[in-house]
């Protein structure tokens, strides 16, 4: 067989299969030749493997599920095939070439000829063995670099969409409310304009590939109480409209995101997936989202067994539809035998059916599944020999240098500097200590999410498929004259204190200390951060908090290198470490990554998205805190942090002034415009990240003290200036009123420019006159930067 298979087509074109015709032509010709078991199979997914043989994928059996019987299924047809890639380990040729076969089946089995979309898992890069594993969402939003992270997604979506993948199921668009959550790793941060511009970024990225984005988990998934994976979400309608809603908004209005999944959990007693209001009445009818909503993997079963909000499978079936759950996903439950048969007793209007089918027929027509002389045979296996599989063994390549450059400079680009007395960049240091648990492991870099932590763990046989140098080879590389002990101390958490003593003489024979310490990402308890992995507080896991304090007792510079996937507090390391490199699972090349902002081969220029705590408790606490969330004599409880939101040092200086406002006032639906320069006033390159953040001292509802609006990452060479420009829009300073609509109120309102939110350098004072004006969904999201150089007027300069 070779790489040149079609299906076959009748010399008449079926209408439906016709690339000509109007999409939605075709979608209605096909859902009224289609019985009701024929609609009902494209609404489920089956999880498969891929086979590493090149054979056709073969059912996963997951404990929760039933077996499948595929003979038995794909006469009427097939919806998706979950993560063929992403089960078991397989080479992505034979992968390509598995799910090739299967697809041919899927089509020659039905007689509409349609084969199945076939989604993967995608947080931190394709999750399936051998692919490039990138730094984690976390580490996204620390860049504060948008166009990188839309780089990223695109040769991302270029690799799934290169062996067969039709849709990716990321970004995570979850702000994250209380930091003990085990999930906080996969989100982008803790605000909602971050999270959003860098989420829409990454959707823009995929989609530009083909591939269809999912924007999950929809919605408030990561405010369940006590940041307990979930648990029920007891927030009220403002928080959710201003905090939890805004990057779905801003992904599906600017990113074109074509798919959004259901959260597990249920807010004052809804569950998502049965939340009409939030899926059809807000996601469809107000923002006119025209894509698929897929259930995140048993969140339809979960209506019965988990929610009790239904009584049998036909119920949570048909609650889900209603609702506006298109897709049952991993694998068919309730969309199969019970739907048909409650359609047939007449509990769930066929009508229903039918607005989900649309809804898929047309995501699949579009990306080409219905076209008549449709090619099952992806581009990674064009021209290939497809009747020898082991020829095509390592042929295909999804770890390419490319790939890991990009890798590289996400990971150098999320590196944030916390602190630093001027021990750092090490210049020849002779003697280093390398100390701690995430010293000598290979996957500390890695996220829950990552094949090798996802998959991999079960199959400890199988080499992870990339190269992960560990800290310490980083650091022998990029120090090779020093002489590098390496000690232990102690386990990530297993509290075992015996080898403290050891960590101790190490660091009192070294000129400094690096101390490796953080998480290790794993699901549902097998690990200190991940997915069913939350945290009783945001003390470090096991010792490592003993064997920290045991090495500033040394006396030598300590240095924390936190590999990590959450904030922690880090005692008394924030007032007496010589420095604090700050990482949050920064993928396959995040060690090199760490070992050059050491060395200062690489200026740091990471920001926290995320405040790092000064106490292990205070928990749910963020920067978007009103006043009364702040520091006061009305608790015992200080919810400052150790290090807020957007901090972030360089091995440079920056000198920010001649602020001037051009338009102080606006009306209610004008805009503001204000000019101010920066300059590098330090001896090397560096790279500023500006910060525009909004505060509004007078509302009719409580507001936070301050909230991002906008941000710009400003490069600037030794000496050289920057005057940046900025237009404000007055939708930027809408909020929820008291009606419930999002307005815009008349008043003072003060925007600070800030190199993080607890570091203002400049402040410029504006006013909204007019009237009250009431935001549909259409409004602005952005500020508009504009940089120019500015001349010297030294000539020596």
């Amino acid at each position: 067989m070779t790489a040149n298979v079609a299906v076959e087509t009748t010399p008449e074109v079926p209408l439906w299969n016709d690339p000509t015709q109007d999409v939605g032509t075709r979608v209605s010709a096909l859902i009224d030749a289609m019985t009701l078991e024929e609609k009902t199979a494209q609404l489920y997914g089956v999880w498969v493997g891929a086979s590493d043989e090149g054979g056709e994928v073969a059912p996963h059996q997951h404990d929760m599920e039933e077996a499948v019987d595929l003979d038995a299924l794909l006469p009427a047809g097939l919806g998706q095939l979950t993560r063929p890639f992403g089960t078991a380990p397989v080479d992505p040729a034979l992968g390509a070439l598995s799910l090739l076969r299967t697809q041919t089946r899927i089509a020659a089995a039905n007689r509409f000829g349609i084969p199945a979309l076939a989604h993967e898992e995608c947080l931190a890069g394709f999750a399936t063995w051998g692919a490039t594993a990138y730094p984690v969402p976390l580490s996204w939003g620390a860049t504060f670099d948008p166009g990188l992270i839309h780089r990223m997604a695109a040769a991302i979506g270029r690799d799934l969409r290169s062996v067969g993948v039709h849709q990716g199921l990321a970004p995570v668009l979850d702000v994250v409310r209380d930091a003990r959550w085990g999930r906080v790793e996969e989100t982008i941060g803790e605000d909602p304009y971050l999270v959003g511009s860098i989420g829409t970024a990454y959707v823009r990225g995929l989609e530009s590939a083909g591939v269809v984005a999912t924007l999950k988990h929809f919605a408030g998934y990561s405010a369940s109480r006590a940041g307990r994976n979930l648990a029920p979400v007891g927030m009220g309608p403002r928080e959710r409209a201003d905090v939890v809603l805004p990057p779905f908004e801003m992904a599906v209005h600017e990113g074109g995101a074509d798919s959004v999944m259901h959260a597990y959990t249920d807010t004052d007693g809804v569950p998502s997936a049965a939340d009409e209001d939030l899926l059809t009445g807000l996601l469809r009818d107000t923002w006119a989202f025209a894509g698929t909503v897929v259930a995140d993997y048993f969140g339809i079963a979960f209506l019965r067994t988990l929610h009790g909000v239904a009584g049998d499978w036909a119920e949570a079936a048909g609650t889900a539809l209603r609702a506006g759950v298109d897709v049952e996903l991993p694998t068919v439950k309730t969309f199969g035998a019970p739907l048909a048969e409650a359609v047939a007793a007449g509990r769930v209007p066929e009508a229903l059916i039918d607005r989900a089918l649309r809804r898929v027929l047309t995501q699949k027509t579009r990306l080409g599944l219905l076209d008549a002389g449709w090619n099952p045979v992806p581009a990674a296996l064009a021209g290939a020999d497809l009747d020898d599989p082991d020829a095509l063994r390592g042929t295909v390549d999804l770890d390419t240098a490319g790939n890991r450059e990009l890798a590289r400079t996400v990971a150098e680009e999320a590196v944030v500097l916390l602190s630093n007395d001027g021990t750092l960049p090490l210049v020849r240091p002779r003697r280093i200590a390398l100390v701690g648990p995430n010293a000598t492991a290979p996957t500390a870099v890695l996220g829950c999410y990552s094949f090798p932590q996802h998959v991999g763990v079960h199959h400890p046989r199988t080499p992870p498929g990339i190269d992960l140098p560990t800290l310490e080879d980083a650091l022998r590389r990029e120090f090779p004259d020093a002489e590098v002990t390496v000690v232990r101390g102690t386990g990530v958490d297993d509290g075992d204190v015996s080898g403290i003593p050891d960590a101790v003489g190490a660091a009192r024979g070294a000129d400094v200390v690096v101390a490796a310490l953080g998480d290790r990402a794993g699901l549902f308890g097998r690990g200190t951060s991940g997915e069913g992995c939350d945290a009783e507080s945001l003390a470090l896991p096991g010792a490592q908090q003993a064997l920290l304090d045991a090495l500033l007792d040394t006396g030598t510079p300590v240095v924390p290198v936190l590999l990590a996937g959450r904030p922690y507090a880090l005692g008394r390391a924030a007032d007496e470490a010589a420095a604090i490199v700050q990482s949050f699972f920064p993928g396959e090349e995040g060690t090199t990554a760490l070992a050059g902002v050491l060395s200062g081969r690489t200026n740091p220029s990471g920001r926290l998205p995320v405040s790092v705590p000064r106490g292990t408790g205070g928990q749910p606490a963020t920067y978007l805190g009103a006043r009364l969330a702040q520091a006061g004599d009305v608790s015992s409880i200080d919810p400052t942090p150790a290090y807020a939101f957007g901090h972030g040092l360089s091995y440079t200086s920056f000198d920010w002034g001649d602020l001037t406002v051009d338009r102080p006032e606006a009306d209610t639906g004008g805009e503001f415009s204000l000019a101010f320069t920066v300059r590098n006033t330090g001896d090397r390159a560096g790279t500023e990240v500006v910060q525009l953040y909004l505060h509004d001292p007078v509302a009719s509802v409580v507001q936070p003290v301050q909230r991002l609006i906008g941000y710009a990452r400003v490069p600037l060479a030794p000496g050289e200036a920057r005057r940046l420009r900025i237009t404000v829009p007055a939708d930027l300073a809408s909020f929820t009123g008291r009606a419930g609509h999002r307005v815009v109120e008349p008043g003072e309102l003060r925007l600070r420019l800030a190199a993080s939110s607890a570091d203002v350098r400049l402040t410029a004072t504006v006013t909204l006159t007019g009237a009250e004006r009431r935001l549909d969904h259409n409004r602005r999201f952005h500020a508009r930067f504009e940089q120019e150089p500015v001349r010297s007027a030294d000539p020596a300069v």
